[in-house]
Parts: structure tokens; C-alpha cells; sequence
């Protein structure tokens, strides 16, 4: 289209945001219409370990697909991932950041799930959307991933009673009702006194999600030499 009569179609009507320069970046991953995708695929409740170690092995495959990536957390049908404050990734273009996160994330999602839903057709293709974040200073990106942990322990830990009491026979109406206005402490004694559960004991990953980050390993050997 360059240098051609029809090239300002691309000039007057595309419009391309670059994000603002010395911020960091999170791209956030996010399920779309996930409720159905796990009702379909008959995920277990309230967390299903294998659909989160699909969304571990999405997030570790985005580390190495996207360098600048420093850190990610991830909590059910959702992850967010943190790029370093100077990236220069397709020279910080929104449109291109996400479409390519988000393509890259789904695809990778497909590609595994035979790895870990062996006896599980996917029947449906699964969906996510992504939206972008940009923070000026490290202490606020820290605030971000606070604020994401404190609401993957608000939301399984109700789940976790919710789903309990479902399992022993109420209905979700009634479940709900129960549970209606119940403080943090209030759930961990619903969850002892009926079911001798001590909701401390649930896995880390299920009560404060996952984290995905790079670790630098030391690679020098000692190589001994014979010089007789």
C-alpha cells in the first residue's frame, strides 16, 4: 500500500497508542467466559490442579517467548505478567503487545491440554482476553500483585465453602446464603466445625495462586586439565 493512492486508509484510520515510556508494563491475561469453559470440560471444584498447571506451563512458555517478562502471578483463569520498565517490545505499541500476548497464551493453552487432560477431548476452544497496565514506579506493581494475591485468597476461600457445602448436599442458593456476609475467620470455622477441614492445610497454589519468574543458575564447571 505504500506510495499508492490507497494509503491513507492505514494513515487516517488506524491509530496505534504507544504506551508511555519509564513504565512498567503488565499485561493481563485473563479467561473469557470461563465458567462455561470448565462447566464443558467438567473441571473439578472448587480448583482443578491440572487446568492450573496448564496456566503454569502458558505462563513459564510466555517467559521464554517474551524476554523482558520479569515476573508473573497467576490465579485461576487468570495471569498477569510484568515486563521491565525500559522494554522497547514492538516499540511498546499496545495493539501489538496484547494481540500478541493473548495469541500467544491461547495457542500454547491448546497445544498443552492433552498433556494435562490426557483422557479429556477439548470440545470447545478456550478464550482470553487481555488488557494492559502501566504503573511509573516498582512500589505500585508490587501493589498490583498484593492486591491480585489478596483477591486469589478471598475468592477460594469462599469457593472452598461454597463448593464444600454444595458437595454435602445444599443447594447453591442455599450455599450462597450461608455464606452471605461471613468474615475470613468465619469461613475457617465453617470449614472445621462442618467438614474437619483446616483451610491452612489447602495447597499454597490453590489459596495464594502461582508465581513464574526466571532464576539464574551458575554454570561454571571446573574443568581439570592434565598438563604431564
Amino acid at each position: 500500500m505504500a506510495n499508492s493512492e490507497y494509503e491513507y486508509v492505514k494513515r487516517e484510520f488506524e491509530f496505534d497508542r504507544r504506551l508511555p515510556a519509564s513504565n512498567w508494563i503488565v499485561v493481563r491475561i485473563d479467561g473469557c467466559h470461563f465458567h462455561r469453559f470448565s462447566k464443558i470440560h467438567a473441571f473439578e471444584k472448587p480448583n482443578d490442579e491440572n487446568a492450573l498447571r496448564l496456566m503454569n506451563a502458558c505462563a513459564t512458555s510466555m517467559l521464554e517467548k517474551f524476554p523482558d517478562i520479569v515476573f508473573a502471578y497467576g490465579v485461576s483463569d487468570e495471569y498477569s505478567f510484568v515486563f521491565q520498565e525500559n522494554t522497547e517490545l514492538y516499540q511498546r505499541n499496545e495493539r501489538l503487545i496484547l494481540s500478541s500476548c493473548s495469541s500467544w497464551f491461547t495457542s500454547f493453552y491448546m497445544m498443552k491440554w492433552k498433556e494435562y487432560f490426557p483422557s479429556k477431548e477439548l470440545v470447545q476452544p478456550p478464550k482470553f482476553e487481555a488488557e494492559v497496565l502501566c504503573y511509573p514506579k516498582p512500589k505500585i506493581v508490587c501493589d498490583y500483585l498484593s492486591w491480585r494475591q489478596a483477591e486469589c485468597h478471598n475468592r477460594n476461600q469462599y469457593n472452598t465453602c461454597f463448593w464444600m457445602l454444595v458437595k454435602s448436599g445444599e443447594d447453591e442458593n442455599k450455599a450462597n446464603e450461608i455464606l452471605k456476609g461471613t468474615l475470613s475467620k468465619d469461613k475457617n470455622e465453617l470449614l472445621f466445625q462442618r467438614f474437619q477441614m483446616n483451610y491452612n492445610n489447602e495447597p499454597a497454589m490453590f489459596r495464594k495462586g502461582s508465581c513464574t519468574y526466571r532464576q539464574k543458575i551458575d554454570i561454571t564447571q571446573r574443568i581439570k586439565v592434565n598438563f604431564q
